[in-house]
């Protein structure tokens, strides 16, 4: 297990850290595969009842280091991909406590967690439509399945930074919290949960989560074949070549 996913169960309560804390928590192949190999050992090991998922440092996560997608073979599923249904089909709660940045995958996986407190200081974004490519994680369903498919075009569409506030106000924060406070107040309530029977909790996700399933399961399906389609694509190569070149993109020549 790499030492940039830390582990602690706390009496019942996994506590898993992102820590990356020099890169922002960007998540690479190896932080990919040990976030999936927690999640599945979590889900069939009865000492953890619950995971309280946070990042270490100032920040959550900045999402994906995209220096990780030039390792491994052409047509080989990338770790991201078989992290992210480890996920998906982990079936106890899930606490998220999010600061600073959650950008990209590091703002998708918060849609998975069951209750997520964010600080202050947070600020999310869905930078898909400003760098040419599409939703991942299943969040092209999750999103508007949590907060309604009004609120998740205008995010996804506008790829705008969002707030602690209005992270709270559109529903993907359940609460928001001093930075100083925040891990706290998500371990009590993680420690809250963690009290129950773990079976009871098992049944109880079962029953909130089977109506989506395959519904997720389609989402995911339909962005990797879209992200196939974009990444490489005329407007993903401007969008980058902008960014490195600190200059707005125009998408409007290509």
């Amino acid at each position: 297990m790499t030492d940039t996913i830390l582990t602690q169960n706390r009496d019942g309560v996994l506590v898993l850290t992102l820590n990356r804390p020099e890169k922002k928590n960007a998540i690479n192949n190896a932080m990919w595969i040990a976030l999936r190999e927690t999640f599945k050992t979590a889900a069939q090991d009865d000492a953890v009842v619950c995971v309280l998922l946070c990042g270490a440092g100032e920040h959550f996560c900045s999402g994906v280091d995209l220096s990780s997608f030039s390792d491994g073979e052409a047509g080989e599923e990338h770790p991201f991909e078989s992290a992210a249904r480890a996920v998906v089909e982990f079936d106890k709660p899930v606490v998220a406590a999010a600061q600073g940045v959650a950008v990209g995958g590091g703002a998708t996986v918060l849609f998975h967690a069951d209750i997520v407190y964010v600080g202050e200081s947070l600020r999310m974004r869905l930078p898909f439509a400003n760098l040419g490519l599409v939703p991942e994680w299943g969040s092209s369903y999750m999103l508007q399945a949590n907060i309604g498919a009004q609120r998740a075009a205008e995010l996804f569409y506008t790829a705008e930074w969002i707030d602690a506030d209005k992270a709270l106000n559109c529903g993907i924060a359940a609460d928001v919290l001093p930075d100083a406070n925040l891990f706290d107040h998500a371990m009590a309530k993680a420690e809250e949960i963690a009290q129950w029977p773990v079976n009871a909790l098992r049944e109880i996700k079962r029953t909130l989560r089977m109506h989506h399933l395959d519904a997720i399961d389609a989402a995911i399906n339909a962005e990797q074949a879209a992200m196939m389609r974009q990444a490489g694509s005329p407007e993903n190569i401007e969008a980058i070549t902008a960014f490195m070149e600190k200059r707005a993109p125009n998408f409007r020549d290509l």
